[in-house]
């Protein structure tokens, strides 16, 4: 389960009590600056400041009539301020409210993610470093092709989710504008210095043009790279999955004292963590469909883009950052078998070498061609259960006449494939960009 924190920080951010306080800042940065610029009296803005205040269940009835939820919200804050709700939400139209405290919402929601894939990199890089020499074989097509390490796997992820990162910091710095250029974007009521310094108070950037919206493709940027970091989520809880199964059985995803496999079966222990991971990723691709259709709006606007954004900017990012934290506990408490990876690895009976003796056949004088027949031919006959690969590729007068067997079993050795082991990491861990 996710700790229950984390859960009430993402579901506090995207409760309808933060939206309409988001919305309310907005209002207020908006009427300080318009105070400031003197626009409107500072001592109506001070005391508008004091008592602006709004109540959920007011704003919940006022929409039942009005069908409109910024109209609500502007009334039930203007029930707390009277009179000088005149100067309340003056110059604004809606969107201005809405798609700037959305900005803001987007951003801070993006900040706890970060803070997500920062922590789960990290238990990355661990496991990385731990499990850096840990042979096991590799495997292509899913048949064993040559000997690779667990660290190596984990130091593939850590390198995607250094990307990840990079996108979701992009998309954070994409989405994190505002706007108040009024109906159509052309400033005609409040100029561009207001947007200016309301944005500097939000700690936001103004968009430098909009229509009555922020553009969409900002928007779809987010949506897009969260499905991305989930689609490597989904890879990473995939190879587990694969690595679990019982005829494979190298690493298993965590089993809790008196956590039950099956209804039916008491044996079982499935990597449902892992499964429930991939499922998540589906959705967190299908929400970024309806984000790539909304950027085409008819004209300045129109209001199909809403209500997607309602379910699927909450949704996607609590989602991730629940993924997030499932996985780093189940990797953190990854169960690891030595013993099975090195049994699958020699459970070819030697065939995992074949490019070994390929290329020392070919050193000591084969042609390619003539190298790549005998070897295959060797590797079908192992394949075929007529015996072991060294045997059988030593048996064979072409490789004789060039290798002494003792001289071929020294390619069939783990280590050799592995020499390059610290310059992938040096490459992955560095502290270069």
């Amino acid at each position: 389960m996710i700790p229950r924190y984390k859960r009430k920080t993402m579901e506090k951010l995207w409760s309808d009590e933060n939206r309409y306080a988001a919305w309310l800042k907005v209002e207020l940065a908006a009427l300080q600056a318009q105070a400031e610029a003197g626009m409107v009296p500072k001592e109506a803005a001070a005391e508008i400041s004091a008592k602006a205040k709004f109540d959920v269940r007011r704003i919940e009835e006022v929409e039942a009539v009005v069908r409109h939820d910024v109209i609500a919200f502007t009334t039930s804050v203007g029930d707390s301020i009277g009179p000088l709700s005149r100067y309340f939400h003056y110059g604004l139209t809606s969107s201005d409210v809405v798609d700037t405290a959305l900005a803001m919402l987007t951003r801070d929601a993006l900040d706890i993610i970060l803070d997500g894939v920062d922590q789960f990199s990290a238990v990355l890089k661990r496991q990385a470093f731990k499990y850096k020499g840990q042979v096991m074989i590799g495997r292509t097509h899913g048949i064993h092709a040559e000997p690779t390490t667990l660290g190596l796997k984990f130091a593939l992820w850590h390198a995607e989710m250094g990307r990840n990162r990079r996108r979701l910091a992009a998309a954070r710095d994409a989405i994190a504008v505002g706007k108040l250029s009024g109906a159509v974007g052309t400033f005609a009521h409040l100029p561009p210095s207001i947007e200016e310094a309301v944005c500097r108070k939000l700690a936001l950037e103004p968009d430098p043009i909009t229509t009555q919206v922020i553009q969409r493709d900002r928007h779809a940027e987010v949506l897009c790279a969260i499905a991305l970091c989930g689609a490597t989520l989904e890879k990473i809880a995939t190879e587990i999955r694969h690595l679990q199964r019982t005829d494979v059985r190298e690493v298993e995803e965590p089993f809790a004292k008196g956590q039950k496999g099956s209804s039916a079966m008491p044996h079982k222990r499935n990597p449902v963590g892992c499964e429930n991971i991939t499922g998540l990723a589906r959705l967190l691709r299908g929400y970024a469909v309806p984000a790539l259709e909304n950027v085409a709006l008819w004209h300045e606007r129109d209001i199909s883009h809403s209500s997607t954004e309602r379910i699927t900017l909450p949704d996607a990012t609590t989602l991730l950052d629940y993924m997030l934290d499932r996985l780093k506990g189940i990797l953190e408490g990854l169960l690891v078998y030595p013993e099975a990876m090195a049994l699958n690895l020699n459970k070819t009976r030697g065939l995992i070498y074949s490019q070994r003796a390929l290329l020392a056949l070919a050193k000591a004088g084969m042609s390619r061609e003539e190298a790549y027949a005998v070897v295959q031919g060797a590797a079908m006959r192992c394949w075929a259960q007529e015996g072991d690969f060294l045997d059988l590729l030593a048996a064979e007068p072409a490789v004789s006449a060039r290798l002494a067997k003792e001289e071929l079993r020294k390619e069939f050795d783990p280590a050799l494939f592995l020499h390059n082991l610290d310059a992938i990491f040096e490459r992955v861990f560095s502290e270069r960009p």
